[in-house]
């Protein structure tokens, strides 16, 4: 079993296992469904009572914390699976909102590797089967699947879904999915499943949905047809907002307590799927605002404070990057706009950069804590050609902000953005 001359019998603990899954497979992504269908055939486990998918390029992991949240409010076993984690892998596999313990997921792990009869699972493969292990040991009611890439052939598309969110589509892992729009809506639509209810939660949706949801019979849900939210006017300060679906309407609803309004889109297509699924006694406006307003995300404009402001956004694509502008627009701060920022090679640097330009008064330029990550040279190079002024080059993560927290007054608003490898070890230095 693996390679490097070990075994995983040899492991005792999980960063061993962690490490191991990494040389497992050859290639780091390999999209397919074979090798997981195989095992999980093989680990013979118990469906739960519904199992949803959640795609998209953003706002998936928001879609997955109100989804938790509105079922964990019935008394429902929740259990859900995300990627990437932001500081410890645990995070990707939780019940009830409550990581589970390595001991459970090394359990799962040993499951996994004694009836896989050599296939090469990929590290991601390898973790969504143990999650789906330890949601059947733990019996969960209902499963939350964050789709890891694309859709058609992520690992989590071999487990049949009851429903799913679409969140949106837009330009990102564009080496694995397609260079444009409609091919990489293509690779998304393929967790649409005939007679099954799908939301898709951006106002305009690729004809690539569209087609295959008509070919495959889906019952697809569109924001503008089938469902709608705005802001309340009456309301002071914009704080209430309204739903309407197919057959309900919500008003008065209280802003989801996670910053920006742009967390609307992600709040109207889960009531959407919910109304979609005939679960209507959950579309109560008490019961709603009561678990939207007990939301937290690690990592996903998070505010954190300190003696200063800090706001920690994996902004790696460029339409979280536009997300980001919006929501530092609505915080407008009284001081200045610090941006520190590592990104991986292959992102659109021009195009993040640029979403953000008008905003951002100082920048500085990190290396992410990732092999593929440009280094802090290459980075300021490209952010300082696209503002034209100079970009701070700091040797490290800490060291930038040390150095920062050092300059900044009370005032200023510090973002870290670019990475999760960096958005995570940010996280770790400001609760250290």
């Amino acid at each position: 079993m693996g390679q490097l001359g070990s075994s995983s019998s040899d492991f005792s603990s999980l960063d061993h296992w962690l490490g191991w899954l990494e040389t497992l497979s050859p290639i780091e992504i390999d999209l397919g469904l074979d090798r997981v269908l195989q095992v999980l055939r093989l680990l013979k486990l118990s469906r739960p009572s519904r199992v949803i998918h959640v795609a998209g390029t953003n706002g998936k992991g928001s879609s997955v914390a109100m989804l938790e949240a509105l079922f964990m409010s019935t008394g429902e076993r929740v259990g859900t699976y995300t990627s990437p984690h932001v500081n410890y892998y645990n995070e990707r596999i939780q019940i009830n909102s409550m990581p589970v313990s390595d001991e459970e997921i090394i359990s799962a792990f040993e499951r996994v590797d004694s009836v896989r009869q050599n296939e090469e699972l990929t590290y991601f493969e390898f973790g969504t089967l143990a999650a789906l292990v330890i949601f059947d040991v733990k019996k969960a009611d209902t499963i939350i699947l964050e789709v890891g890439m694309g859709g058609r052939l992520d690992a989590v598309n071999a487990v049949e879904p009851d429903a799913g969110i679409i969140t949106n589509v837009s330009l990102d892992h564009c080496d694995w999915l397609g260079e444009n729009i409609e091919s990489i809506a293509a690779e998304k639509a393929g967790i649409l499943r005939c007679g099954k209810p799908f939301v898709y939660g951006a106002l305009e949706i690729p004809n690539a949905i569209l087609t295959y949801s008509k070919r495959c019979g889906a019952d697809l849900c569109r924001r503008g047809l089938d469902f709608d939210f705005a802001l309340e006017s009456n309301s002071s300060n914009n704080s209430n907002w309204e739903w309407s679906g197919r057959r309900n309407t919500l008003s008065s609803l209280k802003m989801p307590a996670l910053v920006g309004k742009f967390q609307l889109q992600n709040a109207a297509a889960v009531l959407a799927l919910i109304e979609a699924m005939c679960l209507d006694e959950l579309l109560n406006r008490q019961l709603v605002n009561k678990a939207f307003s007990q939301l937290e995300m690690a990592g996903r404009c998070q505010l954190v404070q300190t003696d200063r402001k800090w706001l920690l956004d994996v902004a790696h694509n460029v339409a979280a990057a536009n997300v980001l502008s919006d929501v530092l627009t609505e915080m407008s701060p009284r001081g200045r706009i610090i941006v520190i920022m590592g990104l991986l090679r292959g992102k659109d640097l021009d195009g993040i950069v640029s979403a953000l330009l008008g905003l951002v008064d100082v920048w500085i330029a990190v290396r992410a804590e990732e092999t593929r990550a440009l280094t802090a040279s290459e980075l300021a190079a490209g952010i300082a050609n696209m503002c034209d002024k100079p970009c701070l080059i700091l040797d490290s993560l800490p060291d930038a902000m040390q150095y920062i927290a050092n300059q900044t007054n009370a005032e200023d608003l510090i973002v870290v953005t670019g990475s999760f490898y960096v958005v995570g070890p940010a996280l770790r230095w400001l609760k250290s």
